[in-house]
């Protein structure tokens, strides 16, 4: 990796998005990030884009005029939105919320980098999904939105494979987010159940789920496209504690 190309990353504020941004900063590259708040990283090579991803025509806008001022060579589509609800109790406003944020996006700024990507014979594309998609309670819509970006990825690897594009998925089990902290506190009960359904018999970091994300961008990982890795504790196996 070398500075004068830049990654884009969706939502990295915090969490997952936070930990992939830090490593890149640490490699030396551009880092564009979108989303509605601001990250807490402070770097000269870092840019804010605030968006709200599910405006999609905005979203189409911003990533053109990105691939305008920047030599984006590696995406990370990371953003997603979770609306739980059982089966009933789901709408279709949830679902095109989840699914604008989750594929929508995705697809966009995948169409919008690919072209410079295509001149540069060089792109690694990388998207987050969840391990809740081999199936959890309250998560119709979720698992829905980020399944797909498995077949996503898998389509768009063999359309751009011969132009040295690697396109891949990190499917991450339990993590502790902010949002994962809140309703699982350091010490509860309900977090303990959680690590209990873990192989590993502890709950992911959002640095674990960085070092796979990084592992797929690196130039030297060309040899691995439409693929998908769980870094879940080992739930995958288990088909328990799904995020």
């Amino acid at each position: 990796m070398v500075s004068s190309e830049a990654a884009v990353i969706t939502g990295a504020s915090s969490g997952i998005g936070e930990a992939v941004a830090r490593g890149l900063l640490e490699r030396g590259l551009t880092v564009v990030t979108l989303q509605r708040s601001a990250p807490r990283i402070k770097h000269p090579n870092l840019h804010f884009r605030p968006i709200d991803l599910t405006d999609l025509e905005a979203t189409k806008s911003l990533a053109r005029g990105i691939a305008a001022e920047f030599p984006v060579r590696y995406l990370v589509n990371n953003a997603g939105a979770n609306r739980p609800a059982l089966l009933e109790d789901a709408t279709i406003d949830d679902f095109q919320y989840v699914t604008a944020m989750t594929l929508g996006a995705a697809m966009l700024l995948m169409q919008a980098f690919v072209p410079g990507m295509r001149a540069a014979r060089f792109g690694r594309i990388v998207s987050i999904s969840s391990r809740a998609i081999m199936g959890k309670t309250y998560r119709t819509v979720y698992a829905s939105a980020k399944a797909g970006l498995l077949g996503m990825a898998r389509t768009v690897a063999v359309e751009v494979g011969g132009d040295g594009i690697t396109v891949n998925v990190v499917v991450p089990g339990p993590v502790a987010s902010d949002l994962f902290n809140i309703g699982h506190p350091v010490g509860s009960a309900k977090r303990q159940t959680v690590i209990d359904s873990v192989l590993v018999k502890r709950v992911g970091t959002p640095e674990d789920v960085a070092r796979a994300v990084l592992f797929f961008l690196d130039r030297e990982s060309g040899f691995i496209t439409g693929q998908a890795l769980y870094v879940c504790g080992g739930t995958s196996v288990t088909g328990t504690g799904g995020a």
